[in-house]
Formats: C-alpha cells, structure tokens, sequence
C-alpha cells in the first residue's frame, strides 16, 4: 500500500518512517535508510537524488507487491503475515497509487494538542499521547505514509504565571525587578529544562514520534507564520482594536480568556482567600443603598453584590412601564462621593420590575449587562481601577489607592455614615476566579485586538452541519450540539494579552508630532501592521504622509490559543507552499479533549479555512477526561495529579511528597495536597511499565465522558504484560532453536484444535479492525486482550502442550502442525497488540524466527498489521469448541479444594447422537484441559453415574464428576437450587418480552425464532435440573 496516515501531535508531531530494531521506538538512530523522510528544505541535488530513490524503491516495492500476488493466486493458502487473499479492505484502502503519485489521497494525520511547556506531563497527557500512538502504529502498519509531529506549546499565561513564582520563592523578585528582557530570557531556560522532561516523557510513553520535526510554537517558523496570520487578517478588516469589557487578572496584569475564567458557585455568604489581601474577603451577600435625587425630591434604592463598582456608576435603569418611577423619567441621582450626576434611565432589555426594587445602578466599565446597556443610552464609561485592582482617581480621593475589596469595606461604612446603607442579605452568585492565580476576575474595559469571528464561524459551523457537503465529523456526535451552540452565538475574539511572554503583535503605534495626547493608544487610528519593523515604517510613512512621527510596537502579546489554532499549518511549513503541506494538508484526523472544543478546535478549524483554503482535518475524535479514582478533577492542590512516568518506573510516597515540594504550591495547598497523597497511596504507585499504562488508559475510553482512574486497573494489566511475557517464553520452548516457520500453512491436515484458534484469529483481526476505524478504542483493546488471554493461552497453548511432552511418534503430524499454528499466532498476536504494547511485543517479535523465504522487517512497528485470512474461517469447528470449553469450565468448577491435584473421571451426558459425536471428537481436548483422568460419553438411556458431582453444560449437555472424596449431597442439591433459579429468571424474563404487545410485529422475524430456542432451551435445562435433583434426593434421605 502506498497510502499517506499523518499525525500532527501539538505537541507538535512526527513522521514515523524510520525503522529500527529493539523495544524503544525512541533509541531509533538518525540516518537509517529503511524508510524514506520528507524534508521541506533541501539543496536541489539532494531533492533529486533523494527521489530518485524513492522512485526506484516504490518500482521495486511494486514488483514484489506482483510476485507476492502471483504466489497468492497459486496457493491461495499464504498464512497471515503475507495474505492479502480474502481480506475485505474497505474502498478506500483498495484503491490504488500510481508509484510517482506525490500527494496521496488517503492520510490520517491526529493532532495532539501541545502540553505546555509550564512544567511536566500529567496523566491527561499520558491518555492523548495513549490514544494518538495507537492510532499512528496501526496506521503505520496498515500501509500509510503515517505522519506524527512533537512539539510544545509556549503556554503564554501559564508559564509567566510559573516562572514568576519560582522568581519570588527562590530569589524574592519579581519579573519587574529585572525587566522584560531578563525575565523573558528566564522563561526560555525554563523552557529549556522542562521542555526536554516533557520530551522525554513522550519517549517514555513509547510515541512513536518523528522527533526530527520537532517544534515549538515560539520557534522561528512558527512565529513567521502567527505574525503572517495576524498581518492578513488584519488587512482583511478581521483583525481591529477597540476598547471592549474583557476578563481582567488583577495579579497578572493582563485580559484573560473565557476558558481561564473557573466559575465558583456561592450558595450564602462566603469569606474567600483572594491573592493579595491578608484576611478573607466576603461574597454572596446583596447590599442594598440609596441614592439621594436631584431636588431633593426623594431617593432610589438600587442593590449590588458589587458595592465598590458603585464609585463608577454613570446611569440608574428603571422598566419603562413600572409605575413605581413614572415620575422619575428623565430625572437624575446624585452621585454621594463625588457628585456625578446620574441620569435615570428607561431599559426594557435589561430590568425586571419584579426583581427587587426594580431599579438597576449601571456600571458600564465594569459589568458586561452595564456595558451593552452604556452603548444603547451613550453612557460613559468611566473605569474606577487600576490594572493591579486598586481605586484610581476617578473612584474619589477618599478611596483613591485603595485595593478594591478593601474599598468596599470602606464604601459600606461611607454609606452608613450618610444615612444611606439599606443593609444586607445574603444572596446565591457565581464567581469568576482566574484558574492560574485563582484572584476574582475584574470585567474592565480596556484597549484590545479582536477577531471578528462572524464569518470564519459562519464557515466552521456549515463544515460539521452541513446535510449537503460536510465536511469535518465530530466523534462522539453527541458534541456537534455544542459546536453548534458555540458557533451560533459567537463572539468577537480577544487576542491581546498584557504578558511579557509569548508572541509579540505585529502592530506598532505612530506617535506624531503635532499629536496632543502622546501616550501610547491614544488615537485608534494610529496604528499600522507589518511583518516587520521596516514594513510597520513603511506603513506608516504611507498612511501619515508627509508628518514626522516616531514609531513603537505594541508591547502585548498574542493569546497562546491564536498560535496554537495555526497548529495544523504552521507545523506543515505554511505560509510556505512546501511539500509537506500539498501532501498532508488537509489531515485526516484531530484527537483531543471535549474540553477544548471550543477554544482550540474551533479556532483550528476557522483559521484552518480562512488561510489554509479548506478544514484542517476530517474528522475530530474527542476523548473523556480524566478524574480521580474518586472522581474527582485532578489538580495540584489536591495532590491527585498524577506524573506518567511515576506509574511506569513506580514511585514512593517520599518521592509524591518531593514532587510536591519541588513545585510551586503554598504551604496551605502543600499540606492539602500531602493529605491527599497520604489517602490515595499509602503505598505510593507500583512500578507498572508503559505497556500496562497504555493498555489501562485506551481500555478507560469506554466510558462516557469522564474516566475514573485506579491505578490498580493498571497493576493489574502490568501483572499481565508478565503473564504474556512467560507465556511466549514458554510457547517458544516448544517451536525449538532450530524452527524455521514454513511460508504455505496448509490448514486442512491440521488438528482441530489448530484450526479452532486459526478460525477465532481471523475473529479478533477483523473485530479489531473494524473498531479502530470506527474509534472505538476500548472494544479494540478488549477483543485482542481477550484473544491472548482466554483463547491463545487458556486453550490453545494447554491444549497442545501434551503434544510436546516426549518425541513420539503418535503426536509427531499434531506437534508439527501445532508449532506451525503456534508460530503464526504469536506472530500474529504480537502485531495485532502492538499499538497498544508497543515495547513488550517489539521485544518479543524480535526473538521469533522468520518464515522461510521472507526478509524480516527491522522492527514490528513497519511490518504489516494482521488481515484475515479467509480460507481460516471455520464456523462449524468455532461452534463445536464454544461446546467443548463450556463443558470443561463446568468440569472444572465441579473438582473440590480438596481433589485439585487429583484426577478424576468424568462423564458427559449427551441427549442427541449428533453433540454425543462433537464430545467424543474432541475427547482429548477436554481430557486435557479440564486435567480429567477419563471421560466417557453417556445416552439418554444410560443411567447417570452414583457419587458424581453434576452440572449443566446447554439443555443437551450435562456433566458429571467422580469426586475422590465424599460427595456432599446437600452441597449438590444447593447449586442445583441456585441453578433453578437462574434459569428461571431468565426464562420469565424472556417470556415477558415475547409475550409483550406489539412484540410480534415489531421484532424481525430471526430475533422471534432464535428467542422461541431460547425459551425451549431454559425448559429444556430445567427439565435436567429436576432429573438431577430427583437423583441427589435418595442421597440426602
């Protein structure tokens, strides 16, 4: 196959086209000639030679692809590594590449949000790099040009929000102790450390990276491309400024975003811990106060949660139609603390008359209701705070200087002593804390860069819900509902941020001579973009003609979310025409969490078509999110964050403790969180591997939108990675140093037993395939494990193992075609479980010999992924043996604690000559696997055996077992009882359904059949039941 299958991981990703050998994808040295890699920048002699070669490779690849196919046609029996015969590809994998084809129509291309560079990975991480890594690998083997690009977020708040506290607690300072320049150059060897941890934590996981295209979103290719964005938007009228209400951090200094704004529900008054102020500070309480009317006609009575915002107060609402203040229209309050005057205003959109007192205090500067209500009236808007939060000098001189909770202590005492405080209730509110400083969030108004979104929105909403040509598919669709929901009420998009760190905006101001005002921003229609400091010139030389001016950029910086939506363009070279971006662009698949829908899928997805030309990708799987064992959200201050490699090297509480220790938690939240450690791992976590942390994470997936994670869940499949480990150490004794597998498996000689897991094989291949392409994880993982645990291993393996007990010659055809079969299954085994083990299976692939004839790929993650095989599919042996283990489980449950090691005799009591035939046929099987001495197969007519334990195998089957000891008859007669009962209830459950209205039409005529054997099969059972309890009664009189 020729097909193309990208990854992009943002964190950012890689192309895996380098093969190598050993169990770590990450030790792959540079430089190997197994898989051809694109480079985007190359001398043109390189470029030449270099397809050259490819064209010779895909000639040469296509000869074999003919000779494997003129092999086929003659034996139309190849085994699995090679057939090709009988497998349904889908339409899409069968269509077919011309060899100098450079830009494939089939790729996928899964984009891993970055992590931030703020610090280690978590375990959220853990599940996306899980997830991403199985789908490149089965990708990869399943024949694309698969694509998988790592990389690292610069994480603009975050990071300055970290590297200031790590500046005050090791060296007391802040960032404006040392100035913009050294504090940025702190960041970047932040950057430098924990950029290489997270790095190698990715490896760790076994991502399956192409760490030649490593990239970070502040890297030079990645900034040229977030200052070309922001340039052509601009000159498109998409990108403008204007002073606009945002979400102010009064710590940070800067406009924060929506999705870091975490809303606290407060039920009653609240004395909350706010950064900066020594004692708590109150909410959920309404203060009612009164201001006085011009004239002395009377007053108003207004409420707030929010006294302080009174000192910015420019307007009263009242409802048109409330009778109460028909007299007051037109009127005007008088301001207590400084004299404003306030006119009375009539609002219908905002006030309800029967809320409270009906009258409104208007703040337009700092309440987004107050803002659009100040643009309808023409208010002004007056701003009463500092960027720090404290009282500016249009707040009074009474209150100038002050922090702003402490001015509304100070307000409510400058009311009473007026006569004018009404008193307080108490009073239900949500409160917007910023999740990086935790500090209540300031709405203010404030000079920003906005995206006009309305029509890229327009653009993305009609790519998922188009009925006529969509083209994006969201998985699960349950969330196209909340794109819709989003998009439809879209808002304009701030990007500027008042950081130190991140992206610079390409915009400078023009500051002329003959200005009035100089301050930077004074005049909105200053400003010009460029690409450059000689463009912005140039610019401004052209729109201020003739003037003299000085020009200075802007000091602000970009939303993190506006260079991460340009992610699946920059990470493929645009605004450059490369190769990697005709090939790859658009990609076939984004990954990541519900939880960023909307703040970075959609931005990716309106950007993506606006300057890309079409959707960044084809469909977008969204994967749960992770809590607790407890399910609880994982945070630091907790103690509940989990480190991935913590669970894969093991680790003490000691060490939790010292991660703690190491970060930048306060005392309080460092006591809280150790509390927490103490809880949840007395023990610490267990050494579990990557392997078992992988498997455990994909196995999680099936559950709805949120994962409960328990370790243990994960020690439990590390304690299977060794089962499996010993069970092929094992199963390779049996193949013999000298085995060299045979490139034709001829099945029809071979035992049933061998045809029997050949068949099932077949099963799970397909099972498994059809659920990666369907995104379901979780049934993937199930099906393999399933297969190697209770089919390879449970059965098979045991059941040929007396093959191989001496050199006889009696066994000699059975134990040849049980290696060969053996062979194949590992084999096969061992690629169908790579994507999700990728270490443990590259490991022991590298030990099986290689078939005859064939050149052994250098490591399992560029060999073929597993296909059926269709001349395996044996229904009738598949069914027979459902039979056969169902009768050895109930031999086996029937042996006493006492007669474990004892083998005893057995019988099976058949009631049909045709299940009597299967039994007797696979007498060996069952005498082996259930560790019988003999089994001996009884007629309706024969009377069952005195002294035997019994059980029911179907309604045609019963076994029996001649117990070594005593045989407790009230013990029987007990689990004959518990049996009744089960069927029984099964029975009247079924009956019910069947016997329901409207049972008969609706249910399709093989449902009513296959329920009507179901029905006689429980009667059937229970008639046994009772035969087998009028035996047990002589006993037990």
């Amino acid at each position: 196959m020729n097909h193309d299958y990208s990854i992009l991981d943002p964190d950012p990703g890689s192309e895996f086209k380098k093969p190598f050998a050993g169990t770590n994808p990450s030790m792959a040295p540079s430089g190997e000639d197994g898989l051809e890699k694109t480079a985007v920048e190359q001398k043109p002699e390189e470029e030449n030679l270099e397809k050259k070669l490819k064209k010779e490779k895909k000639a040469k690849e296509k000869e074999e692809k003919k000779l494997k196919a003129a092999q086929k046609a003659e034996t139309a029996k190849l085994w699995a590594q090679k057939a090709s015969d009988g497998h349904k590809k889908t339409e899409r994998k069968n269509r077919k590449k011309d060899a100098e084809e450079e830009n494939p129509e089939d790729f996928v291309d899964p984009v891993l949000p970055p992590p931030n560079v703020t610090g280690a990975l978590h375990i959220g991480h853990g599940l996306t790099a899980a997830i991403q890594d199985t789908i490149i690998r089965w990708c990869r083997m399943s024949g694309y040009n698969a694509l998988w690009v790592p990389g690292m977020d610069h994480a603009g708040i975050a990071t300055q929000v970290v590297v200031e506290k790590k500046l005050m607690r090791e060296r007391n300072i802040t960032r404006h102790d040392i100035g913009r320049e050294g504090f940025v150059s702190e960041v970047w060897k932040w950057k430098n450390e924990y950029g290489g941890t997270i790095l190698n934590q990715e490896r760790r996981l076994g991502a399956s990276l192409d760490w030649s295209r490593e990239c970070f979103t502040m890297d030079d290719k990645r900034s040229k491309a977030v200052t070309e964005a922001f340039v052509r938007l601009y000159r498109e009228g998409l990108i403008y400024r204007d002073h606009r209400l945002v979400n102010w951090d009064c710590t940070l200094r800067t406009a924060i975003s929506d999705i870091e704004v975490d809303y606290k529900e407060i039920k009653e008054e609240t004395l909350l811990a706010v950064p900066g102020y020594e004692s708590p500070v109150q909410f959920g309480v309404l203060t009612s106060f009164a201001y006085p009317l011009e004239g002395g006609i009377g007053e108003i009575v207004v409420a707030t949660t929010r006294i302080e915002t009174m000192l910015g107060d420019t307007a009263i609402a009242i409802h048109s139609k409330d009778e109460r203040y028909g007299n007051l229209h037109g009127k005007y309050a008088i301001h207590p603390f400084n004299g404003r005057k306030l006119p009375v205003i009539c609002d219908d959109i905002l006030v309800d008359p029967k809320f409270g007192t009906g009258a409104v205090k208007i703040t337009p500067a700092h309440d987004p209701n107050d803002f659009e209500v100040g643009k309808r009236h023409n208010l002004d808007f007056v701003n009463i705070f500092t960027d720090d939060g404290k009282v500016n000098s249009n707040g009074g001189a009474d209150f100038e200087g002050m922090p702003r909770f402490k001015a509304r202590v100070s307000i409510i005492e400058a009311l009473q002593a007026k006569g004018l405080y009404r008193g307080a209730q108490k009073n239900e509110m949500n409160l917007g804390l910023c999740s990086r400083t935790n500090d209540v969030v300031e709405p203010m108004v404030k000079p920003q860069w906005f995206v006009n979104c309305n029509s890229m929105a327009k653009l993305a909403l009609d790519a998922v819900l188009s009925e006529d040509n969509q083209k994006i598919e969201i998985i699960p669709q349950q969330y196209e509902q909340d794109w819709k929901r989003w998009l439809e009420n879209i808002r304009d998009w701030c990007i500027s941020r008042q950081l130190w760190w991140g992206h610079r905006i390409p915009a400078w101001y023009v500051t002329l001579d003959d200005d009035q005002l100089k301050d930077m921003g004074s005049y909105n229609d200053h400003w010009v973009v460029g690409r450059n400091d000689e463009e912005a010139l140039q610019e401004a030389k052209q729109k201020f003609s003739g003037k003299t001016f000085q020009i200075a950029q802007d000091p602000d910086v970009l939303d993190t979310w506006f260079s991460s939506g340009l992610f699946p363009l920059s990470v493929l070279g645009w605004p450059n025409a490369t190769a990697d971006f005709k090939a790859f662009y658009p990609t076939s698949l984004l990954e990541t969490g519900h939880d960023i829908l909307f703040f970075w899928v959609a931005r990716m997805v309106m950007l993506g078509m606006k300057l890309g030309g079409d959707v960044p990708f084809r469909k977008v799987y969204l994967h749960p999110m992770i809590r607790d064992a407890h399910g609880r959200k994982m945070s630091k201050s907790l103690g509940n964050v989990i480190d991935p490699l913590e669970v894969i090297n093991g680790v003490s509480l000691e060490g939790l403790h010292k991660r703690l220790e190491e970060g930048n938690l306060d005392p309080k939240e460092l006591k809280i969180a150790k509390e927490g450690q103490v809880k949840d791992f007395p023990n610490g976590i267990a050494e579990c591997g990557a392997d078992a942390l992988r498997f455990a994470l994909i196995s999680y997936t099936a559950q709805s939108d949120k994962i409960n994670l328990d370790v243990l869940r994960v020690v439990g499949y590390r304690q299977w990675c060794n089962k499996l480990w010993n069970a092929i150490r094992f199963a390779m004794t049996k193949l013999g140093d000298n085995y060299v597998p045979p490139a034709i498996l001829g099945v029809d000689s071979f035992p049933s037993i061998c045809k029997w897991i050949l068949s099932v094989l077949n099963k799970v291949v397909s099972k498994t395939v059809s659920s990666f392409e369907s995104y379901r994880f979780s049934d993937a993982a199930t099906a393999v494990y399933s297969w190697w645990q209770f089919q390879l291993c449970d059965v098979f393996i045991e059941a040929i193992k007396p093959y191989f007990f001496n050199d006889s010659k009696e066994f000699e055809l059975a134990r040849a075609a049980s290696r060969d079969t053996l062979w194949v299954c590992l084999d096969a085994g061992l690629r169908l479980l790579h994507p999700f083990m990728p270490f443990v299976t590259e490991e022991l692939w590298q030990r099986l010999p290689q078939a005859e004839g064939t050149c052994k790929k250098e490591s399992i993650m560029i060999s073929e992924y597993p296909s059926v095989v269709e001349v395996w599919t044996n229904d009738e042996i598949e069914s027979d043996m459902d039979i056969i283990i169902g009768a050895v489980r109930k031999l086996r449950a029937l042996r006493l604690p006492s007669d474990k090691n004892e083998r005893c005799a057995a019988f099976a009591l058949c009631r049909g000559q045709d299940v009597a035939e299967i039994i007797k046929g696979y007498e060996f099987e069952i005498v082996t696997l259930a560790s019988i001495s003999s089994l001996k197969v009884l007629s309706e007519n024969d009377a069952p055996p005195a002294g035997c334990a019994i059980d029911i195998v179907n309604e045609n089957i019963s076994v029996y077992l001649q117990l070594q000891g005593t045989l407790n008859a009230e013990a029987e007669r007990e689990k004959l009882r518990k049996k009744r009962q089960e069927i029984e209830k099964l029975h009247a459950a079924l009956a019910q359904i069947t016997s329901s209205s409207g049972y008969k039409d609706k249910a399709p005529q093989s449902v009513q059949e296959d329920d009507i054997r179901k029905l006689n099969a429980y009667l059937e059972e229970l008639k046994i039941i009772n035969e087998a309890e009028r035996d047990i009664d002589p006993m037990i009189n």
